[in-house]
């Protein structure tokens, strides 16, 4: 059942994806070679806790960590770990923020030092996806519209996009109806309506799209070791047109 928000709680849903975006932002200034993943973590646990925010991912179906890091050819859900990232990674941060019980996220890749050409395009071409998707998020489309801008634009760029994971809408409830698949069919599929908030996600790898599994029964990687990207944001579908609740250009 897909659950419509009022503009109320949407600027509630606001609150939440404002606080995600500063995370983000300040991030993108401590990384660098030589971090780990676990120190971000760690950073952003407590960043959450000195604004009265809790990180809704920590406790999910036992995940044991307040943020995802997925590093190169790692799609989603990589845990952090204390290796130092190295010069030339790229590494996909995503987060799930709750304030006063409704939640945004959001997800977003970042160049650790100097990246490769080959690194730096698929993190170009995957955000670019993530817009297309974003444009078509208006009321009276569908989410096969959505899903075919980002497919249509990521394969004419000779990219491949995850099937296993598709955005979501999202509430009081990290995975609420209805789901985005990142590909599609335009004019296919549930019809958007004011009020519905969702994740745009697209997850795109430069091999391809198919995935496995690591023993830790979360982290999912490509199965030819090629690098895959994401960026992520919370959406909410309204009269004026998309609403970027996790938008980092709009938060102080």
């Amino acid at each position: 059942m897909i659950i419509l928000k009022t503009s109320e709680e949407i600027q509630k849903m606001k609150k939440s994806g404002e606080l995600l975006a500063k995370v983000h932002k300040e991030i993108a200034k401590i990384i660098k070679p030589g971090i780990s993943t676990m120190e971000i973590d760690k950073f952003v646990e407590d960043y959450l806790k000195e604004h009265n925010a809790y990180p809704e991912q920590r406790g999910y179906h036992g995940y044991p960590y307040a943020i995802c890091a997925s590093i190169n050819d790692e799609i989603c859900h990589g845990y952090p770990r204390t290796e130092p990232l190295k010069e030339g990674d790229i590494v996909t941060i995503d987060m799930v923020v709750n304030i006063d019980g409704w939640l945004a996220d959001s997800a977003w890749s970042y160049a650790v030092g100097n990246i490769s050409d080959e690194a730096r395009r698929l993190l170009d071409i995957t955000k670019e996806a993530l817009y297309k998707g974003i444009e078509k998020a208006t009321i009276g489309n569908r989410l096969g519209d959505i899903g075919y801008a980002i497919q249509s634009f990521a394969e004419s760029n000779g990219y491949s996009v995850v099937r296993d994971f598709v955005g979501h809408g999202i509430g009081k409830e990290m995975h609420e109806d209805p789901q985005v698949p990142h590909y599609g069919i335009p004019g296919r599929g549930q019809r958007l309506v004011e009020g519905m908030v969702i994740t745009i996600e697209p997850m795109i790898n430069v091999g391809t799209y198919r995935m496995k599994i690591d023993d830790n029964e979360w982290t999912a990687r490509t199965v030819d070791g090629k690098l895959s990207a994401q960026y992520e944001h919370t959406i909410a579908i309204t009269k004026e047109g998309p609403m970027i609740l996790t938008d980092q250009d709009q938060c102080n």
